[in-house]
């Protein structure tokens, strides 16, 4: 993550980041005759005090024109505690932990290591590969949500959420550590090879280049700015790795170094702890993909900008769905947006950023590739507080909408550009039929000339709707200087990620 601070939001492909719809709570700005500049204040109702209206101060009065954005240094301090978040804490523990166990291994002092270290390479692989799957994934949000929802202290709801959302440094730590026990295990082996096959040194070698080439192609830099190169090698180089690495466990283990044949065939082969861990981390990837399916789609096409996708079945909130033109390429995952587990229908929306949101508006397929497992996203933790709010810029409405159509407790700030004309009929229905005025508002950047307050809007919001946390759907600029102006003024706030 940048450490830079942003100047504005200048994602030309969403400019919904600075361009944000005028909410029900601005609609006087569009009956009344009055100039904009000559009104001062939205009002609303308290959400805690009926009859009571709350009025702060003018955050919504139009700039007479654009402005040019102040630029504010963040404190060190800040930076600091944004980036070195929990996914980074979880990575540093992995990789000492394991680091320190390499250092006792290459020292002789740990025996285990030396009479198992396919275990070791294909344990901290499991672990790996177990937190990205969607059904494990499936089943911690579930039971976090079922049992500590509202009545546990904030602190610790919030680190509930914070752990679900940085499993990630699990992931990456755990798979790196394993690729660098496999290297000591093919060094070892090397230092042994008179009394080795060859084979077993070939597959050693070829398993450690695929993983090195997966880990490679699944850097946050390369996840982000190439997509498609990451979806291609991160997942053809890892089911490589993985046809390889049961190749190496079998001929590592069938090898007798006694007599130089491979006669521990069979059972011997059964009994060995690496085996049953491959089995394990086999079934662990290839069980979200038997729920893979051809589906219908219908789409609608509102703006030159944004597709939006009508799929059948409702879906509670917080919930993100894989789709492709492919059956095995090219995975793009999208928030769903829907009114309920009762709905007929759940959306996607998708915002036109690269070829393959392009090519769903130049040409909308009537049948897409899904899962129908879909997997959770830090919004799928909203039944944990009492209050909320969701700000979200452009297509980013997506991730936060299903949250306040379901929830009467969450509050929604939605900046963005001719919102009704860009995202459709569609979206802006299930707003309005949802979401009442006393805990929306909508920011047409366009309409209003400029961009908003953001952090003064958000601060009010966030004072008169009580809330306990705020989550940010933004882009990337606009996602660092929220949760930075947040972390400064004492709010908790979750934003998108971008160093998984």
């Amino acid at each position: 993550m940048s450490t830079k601070p942003a100047l504005a939001y200048n994602d030309v492909a969403e400019k919904g980041i600075v361009d944000l719809i005028c909410s029900p709570q601005l609609a006087d700005f569009a009956k009344d005759e009055k100039k904009a500049s000559d009104i001062d204040v939205f009002v609303v109702q308290s959400p805690t005090k009926k009859n009571v209206l709350v009025t702060p101060s003018n955050v919504t009065r139009p700039p007479s024109a654009p402005t040019e954005l102040t630029k504010k240094s963040t404190p060190l301090w800040i930076l600091w505690v944004i980036w070195y978040n929990t996914y980074r804490r979880f990575f540093t523990v992995v990789f000492i932990v394991n680091f320190i166990g390499i250092g006792f291994a290459i020292a002789g002092k740990w025996p285990y290591a030396a009479k198992y270290p396919g275990a070791l390479v294909i344990g901290n692989l499991n672990v790996a590969v177990l937190v990205r799957n969607e059904i494990f994934e499936r089943f911690l949000y579930l039971f976090v949500n079922t049992f500590f929802a509202k009545w546990t202290p904030l602190w610790f709801r919030l680190a509930c959420t914070s752990t679900l959302q940085h499993l990630g440094g699990i992931h990456s730590g755990c798979a790196i550590s394993g690729i660098a026990w496999i290297l000591l295990m093919v060094v070892h082996q090397f230092k042994a090879k008179y009394i080795l096959n060859a084979s077993i040194l070939a597959f050693g070698v070829i398993t450690s280049v695929m993983m090195f080439i997966t880990m490679c192609a699944g850097l946050p830099w390369v996840r982000n700015t190439c997509h498609n190169v990451f979806e291609r090698n991160h997942r053809f180089f890892g089911w490589t790795s993985l046809c390889m690495t049961w190749v190496y466990t079998i001929v590592t283990n069938a090898y007798d170094t006694a007599d130089g044949k491979f006669d521990h065939v069979g059972k011997h082969v059964i009994q060995q702890q690496a085996f049953w861990y491959t089995a394990t981390m086999s079934i662990f990837i290839v069980l979200p993909w038997i729920c893979t399916r051809h589906v219908k789609v219908d789409i609608e096409l509102p703006s030159p900008k944004v597709a939006v996708l009508r799929f059948e079945r409702g879906m509670q909130p917080g919930l993100l769905a894989r789709i492709s033109r492919s059956a095995v390429k090219e995975y793009h995952a999208f928030s769903t947006v829907s009114e309920g587990t009762h709905a007929k229908y759940h959306y996607l929306i998708c915002g036109v950023q690269g070829d393959f949101t392009r090519n769903l508006v130049n040409d909308p397929p009537r049948m897409i590739w899904t899962r129908e497992l879909k997997f959770p996203g830090i919004s799928n933790t909203s039944s944990l507080y009492k209050r909320g709010v969701c700000i979200c810029t452009g297509s980013g409405i997506g991730a936060a909408l299903s949250t306040c159509i379901q929830s009467p407790n969450w509050y929604l700030i939605w900046i963005a550009s001719d919102q009704e004309k860009t995202f459709g009929p569609t979206i802006s229905g299930l707003i309005h039929k949802h979401i009442g005025p006393e805990r929306l508002l909508l920011w047409d950047s366009k309409a209003r000339g400029s961009r908003p307050p953001t952090m003064k809007i958000l601060k009010e919001v966030y004072d008169y709707w009580h809330a306990e946390v705020v989550f940010i759907t933004s882009n990337y600029v606009g996602n660092f200087e929220i949760q930075h102006g947040c972390k400064e003024a004492g709010i908790a706030a979750f934003g998108t990620l971008w160093d998984f």
